[in-house]
Order: structure tokens, then sequence, then C-alpha cells
């Protein structure tokens, strides 16, 4: 099989279950996000983390094909696709709630920054705001579901967690912000 179709050469795709759309309409600006997102996470395990959150990010990654797929299906179209749900976010709770049990409370902001990884983590989450954004503005001419929203949201969360429990493995200090 081909990896070029040519189907999109005049500047539009196709969703799945049926019907054509821009490339730049808002429905496919939110799955190129989470695309872009599952791709950064691949760098974050590339440069090493813990064990422990490099699975988490494993899942991470193959539940954003489940987001994506979300995506690009209209809820009319006759799919038979996963949908996000509630059994992919209560997880992500679980592991912010036990990373947060290793780490300091924090009563200020902190600067994004420390190792390599967590540096990563943290232009993540910034990627993943991003994509809650660009479903946000889908959602005002296309059917998405709560879910897909309330996911990225969890997910920022967790990996501004991660970042944090990733540098306090390493022993880095966190940079405090200093209003000058």
């Amino acid at each position: 099989m081909k990896i070029y179709t040519k189907t999109g050469d005049a500047g539009e795709t196709s969703l799945f279950g049926g019907g054509r759309v821009s490339k730049n309409a808002a429905r496919i600006e939110a799955y190129g996000t989470v695309d872009e997102l599952n791709s950064l996470l691949g760098f974050v395990r590339s440069l090493g983390v813990s064990d422990q959150s490099n699975q988490i990010l494993e899942t991470i990654q193959n539940d954003l094909f489940i987001l994506g797929s979300d995506l690009a299906t209209p809820p009319s179209a006759k799919a038979n696709i996963k949908r996000m749900g509630s059994e992919l976010i209560s997880p992500i709770e679980t592991w912010i709630d036990k990373m947060e049990e290793k780490l300091a409370p924090l009563s200020y902001f902190i600067l994004p920054g420390g190792t390599k990884s967590a540096s990563a983590l943290h232009m993540a989450r910034t990627v993943c705001r991003r994509a809650e954004r660009c479903i946000i503005t889908a959602r005002e001419t296309d059917e998405i579901s709560d879910e897909c929203v309330i996911y990225l949201n969890r997910l920022s969360d967790m990996l501004f967690v991660m970042a944090r429990y990733e540098n306090s493995l390493s022993g880095e200090q966190e940079s405090k912000w200093q209003v000058r």
C-alpha cells in the first residue's frame, strides 16, 4: 500500500465514516494537535523518564489514538470505533494522586524547566492545553463529546505533576516564579 493517495492534494481530507472537509477545519486542527501531542510524548519517552512515567505515557499515547479517532469521526457516522469515556479519564486522576503523594505541596508558581525530560513534559502540557482549546473551538461547529475536553484537561494537569515528579526523582530543584 502506498503512503500517498493524492486525495488531499486539493486541500481536503476525509473524515472517518464519510464526508470530506477542508484541511483547515476546526475538527482537523483539533485532532492534528492531538497527533502533535502524541509525537511529543514519544519524544519525552526517548529522553528517559522513570519506569512508572514511561508506562503511563505509553498508555496515554494509545489513548490519544482513541481521542484522535473520536475527533475524526462525527457522531452521526456509522463507524464502529471506541469513543472517549470516563474509563479513560479516571486512571489519569489516580496517577496524579499517586505522584502528588510524593511531592511537596505548591504554594507558589514555578517556572517550567528542570531536567530535559521534565522540560519536555512542560512543553507537552502546553501542547495539550492548545489541543484542548482547539477542541473547544471545534465544538462551536461540530458535535464533540464532553469527554474529549475533560480528558485533555485532566491530562494537562497530569503532565504538570509528572514534570514535577520527574524533577523530584532527579533531585532537581524547582525554580520559583519571581515577580520583578
